[in-house]
């Protein structure tokens, strides 16, 4: 894909979870036709150029038939509560039949929502750009796991692909990690009101997040040569979308302030680096929503409840 694609027809996996829905929204926004892939029947968003797909992605007949005539694929799903059997079942291999799929369709693009925690972030490790280190075997399941189906899609030649890396993911909803699962934990759990003040919190609104995977599948950010102004045409190219500096006083505090509970801060090593985002800025992303207000929104999600 090396321009801007007039009423593109986009395929979403996960299209009712919070990055699909949103990534959804951010297409329709845009004009584009949204092939939205859900398991079950009435959950997919209601938007002008949105069409439900119901099926198992995994399903190598569905995945054919949905992918067929498309100009790009983003897949969002990861069951992260799962145990590591599910989520290497449905985030790996899962993803790697639609993805394989799309390569034998000559689907131009797939975008794939990755994270920024297959980084070895361990005390000590500076700030983490593309090239940074990966988590090493025996890491936590979902860091491992990520990393694998990065690397496989990276073996997957045939079809330009994209991974993008977000650390955590702030917005509201019910399935939403650091809005509303975290925090219910916080809340349960006087072992989890604990934390380093100043280690890093690396975010990124989901927003933000849906606006780049959005851009890429409508060739707003064009394929080219250059992975420091766009996707490798043909490769696979990481990107890092992180918004900018945090720390896990800004989060927990924010968090215990809402609940009304006292956070305890922890004196011990911790990562205090930055997820670098430059490749992402150069391709022309610029996160719009600042700290204060995700953390705010948060914070008002969390008051309602």
């Amino acid at each position: 894909m090396t321009s801007h694609v007039p009423d593109p027809v986009v395929v979403v996996t996960g299209a009712n979870g919070l990055v699909g829905s949103h990534v959804v929204a951010a297409l329709a926004e845009r004009g584009a036709a949204v092939r939205a892939v859900v398991r079950r029947v009435g959950t997919a968003p209601s938007a002008p150029g949105v069409e439900e797909h119901v099926g198992d992605f995994a399903d190598p007949a569905f995945a054919d038939t949905v992918v067929a005539g498309a100009d790009a694929l983003v897949t969002t799903v990861h069951p992260l509560g799962s145990d590591a059997e599910d989520q290497r079942r449905v985030g790996l291999d899962g993803t790697l039949v639609i993805a394989e799929a799309a390569v034998a369709a000559a689907v131009p693009l797939l975008v794939h929502v990755s994270t920024a925690g297959v980084y070895d972030r361990s005390p000590g490790v500076g700030d983490v750009d593309e090239d940074g280190a990966l988590v090493p075997d025996g890491s936590s399941a979902y860091g491992v796991i990520k990393r694998d189906t990065d690397a496989a899609l990276e073996r997957l030649a045939g079809t330009t692909r994209v991974l993008l890396r977000p650390p955590a993911i702030l917005g509201p909803g019910g399935s939403s990690v650091w809005n509303a699962i975290r925090p219910r934990d916080i809340a349960a759990d006087p072992a989890e009101q604990h934390a380093v003040a100043e280690a890093t919190f690396a975010w990124v609104h989901v927003d933000d997040l849906a606006a780049i995977a959005a851009d890429l599948a409508t060739g707003a950010i064009p394929a080219g040569s250059d992975p420091a102004t766009g996707p490798v045409a043909g490769g696979c190219t990481p990107v890092n979308v992180a918004s900018g500096p945090a720390t896990q006083r800004d989060y927990l505090g924010a968090v215990a302030s809402a609940l009304g509970l006292e956070p305890s801060w922890d004196d011990e090593p911790a990562w205090t680096g930055q997820i670098r985002a430059d490749r992402a800025r150069g391709w022309g992303w610029s996160p719009r929503v600042t700290l204060e207000d995700a953390l705010a929104e948060l914070q008002a999600g969390l008051r309602e409840s």
